[in-house]
């Protein structure tokens, strides 16, 4: 099993698991469970191998990482009410989530020798489109759409991360590392400490 294989199942279980949160949180049965796991678990994954031209999708090639999802929303099912505020931890799971699959997204891109520009966009698409998905259909506002939080900014930065480390001639296993790092480190922070980018505001046309 690879590194990447592994980092995949890892981004698998952990964003299925707050795909279940908000299926928990919308009050579904189980089978609401399962689809909001899976959704959540695979959108921004199978969105990179499309785009990367990776025939099969992984997830295809290997059904097994639709049981983890389905095994993580089982778990939620029966679990998720011992939680007092499932929102909360549905934000650092995400987290969590977020770290293990831009290091999954960007570090794939960058194994196929591809550019540091496709590196950076490849850690943000699947780092950030399963949990968007997830939001979107779930009628809840978008993670990446906080006002002022760094979501994508936290994308971003692991994707750099990677992209620096490969050409530094770092290990895959030391890159991934550090981009996860990065990733959750800047989004704990921006959920600890309330860490902020200026955002746009508004002004009247000029006469």
């Amino acid at each position: 099993m690879t590194l990447f294989t592994l980092l995949d199942y890892a981004a698998v279980l952990v964003f299925a698991l707050t795909g279940a949160l908000v299926a928990s949180r919308a009050q579904l049965d189980i089978v609401g469970f399962f689809f909001f796991a899976c959704l959540t678990a695979v959108g921004g994954g199978t969105l990179r191998d499309v785009l990367l031209d990776r025939n099969p999708v992984f997830w295809i090639a290997d059904p097994a990482y639709l049981a983890v999802a389905c095994a993580a929303a089982v778990l939620v099912f029966f679990t998720a009410h011992r939680f007092e505020s499932r929102y909360r931890v549905l934000l650092w799971l995400d987290a969590c989530a977020l770290g293990i699959a831009v290091a999954a997204g960007s570090g794939v891109a960058a194994a196929l020798g591809h550019s540091v520009a496709v590196v950076l966009v490849m850690g943000m698409i699947t780092g950030c489109m399963g949990g968007l998905m997830r939001d979107v259909v779930s009628n809840e506002v978008p993670l990446i759409l906080n006002q002022g939080e760094l979501y994508v900014t936290c994308a971003f930065a692991g994707s750099a991360a990677t992209a620096l480390a490969w050409t530094l001639g770092a290990t895959p296993g030391l890159a991934a590392l550090a981009c996860a790092a990065v990733t959750i480190g800047l989004r704990a922070g921006s959920l600890s400490f309330g860490w902020r980018l200026p955002v746009y505001k508004s002004r009247p046309p000029r006469a």
